[in-house]
């Protein structure tokens, strides 16, 4: 994989870089929608390339799997031609299922028996298995098969899912050699560090990891519940292990504010569900703090949504129609909240990316975190 570094702050380890795929290039820092199942909720491809400007979107191997199946993704010629996405893709591996899907899985040293939530069938995960049915996708990045482990988590417990996630780690590195690309482009596999929340598990896992040189590493098992601060001591814990020639990503995460820490401590790729779950339920991000567009002091206020945002929901409506949309429950009020909430992500950390190269992120960033930050826990 084609990764260049180009900035790193003098005053923190926020990082802007470049990465290269057969579909595009990627500006670090990035945040990546989340298209689980080969779509970003209430939202078309066009709006996602063109106004949003998304350069790498994220699927999920479990839920691709199971539909349309590998066998429909194949006879498309992959998922970028299935869904007519032109730009990259990153898939995860099923691993978060064995943690957020615990209830319908059994786990032992080779791979994970997965009871499908749509109908109750069996269905075995392997490392070698889950990077067979991403060939199948024909995804960008490729993620390895682990076993995100669940907070509160004993030490234990912890150091048997890190051995086990390394072993599994060697399995998928050597599925991934000895297999091809289906669709004439290169695909390319980042594997995840684990070890919950103490420090010499994460060490272990990125030493155990960095001997397969992979293309690009993933901190995995954060942001399931444990502190923020604690997320944040552990990820920079974690980056001064990380090589600094490949990409960087942190799994999950999450609020803006989260993102702009985690940046400040040296990750370079995100995802979350945050925006398009939170814009589906009239919770709103702007530059003036969270609003939650269905309180009825929105009823006659006829401002734009957020004055210093140029997303197609802001430029055209006022939070009154976008309230009206919501209390009628109106589907457009979940494509014009979503576009809004993207918008302010992907803008958020190009505005990063652009503090970083000018020298100036770490001043930025505790600004903006003050702004955004304002009215966090108002509720509907």
């Amino acid at each position: 994989m084609k990764f260049q570094l180009i900035y790193t702050d003098n005053n923190s380890k926020a990082r802007a870089g470049l990465i290269q795929t057969a579909h595009g290039q990627i500006e670090t820092p990035a945040f990546m929608p989340v298209g689980t199942q080969g779509t970003v909720k209430s939202l078309s491809q066009k709006i996602l390339s063109e106004e949003l400007n998304s350069s790498i979107i994220l699927g999920n191997t479990y839920h691709l799997y199971l539909r349309p199946g590998t066998k429909i993704l194949e006879e498309a010629g992959g998922l970028h031609k299935f869904m007519n996405w032109g730009k990259s893709i990153l898939t995860d591996s099923g691993g978060f299922q064995v943690y957020s899907l615990s209830d319908l899985r059994k786990l032992d040293k080779d791979g994970i028996i997965f009871k499908s939530h749509l109908d109750g069938s069996k269905h075995r995960f392997t490392p070698e298995k889950v990077i067979s049915i991403q060939r199948s996708i024909g995804s960008d990045i490729m993620m390895v098969l682990d076993e995100c482990t669940p907070y509160p988590c004993d030490f234990e417990y912890a150091e048997k899912s890190v051995q086990r996630t390394s072993d599994w780690a060697v399995l998928n590195k050597e599925a991934f050699v000895l297999s091809n690309p289906l669709y004439g482009f290169n695909q390319y596999q980042f594997g995840i560090i684990q070890g919950s929340v103490y420090k010499e598990l994460r060490e272990k896992s990125v030493i155990d990891l960095m001997k397969l040189d992979f293309d690009g590493y993933a901190i995995g098992g954060l942001a399931v519940g444990e502190p923020a601060e604690t997320m944040y001591e552990i990820t920079d814990f974690t980056t001064d292990f990380m090589p600094d020639d490949k990409p960087r990503y942190l799994m999950g995460v999450g609020r803006p504010e989260n993102i702009l820490e985690s940046i400040e401590r040296g990750i370079d790729m995100f995802d979350c569900v945050m925006p398009t779950r939170n814009a589906r339920n009239a919770y709103l991000f702007t530059s003036s703090g969270i609003l939650t567009i269905k309180n009825s002091v929105y009823k006659n206020d006829f401002a734009p949504l957020d004055s210093e945002c140029g997303c197609y929901t802001c430029q055209n409506h006022s939070r009154a129609y976008l309230r009206h949309l919501f209390i009628a429950k109106e589907i457009l009020a979940y494509q014009l909240a979503t576009i809004h909430n993207l918008t302010f992500y992907l803008q958020l950390v190009r505005q990063a990316r652009e503090q970083i190269l000018n020298g100036s992120f770490p001043n930025w960033k505790m600004k903006i975190i003050e702004k955004i930050s304002l009215n966090k826990n108002q509720e509907v």
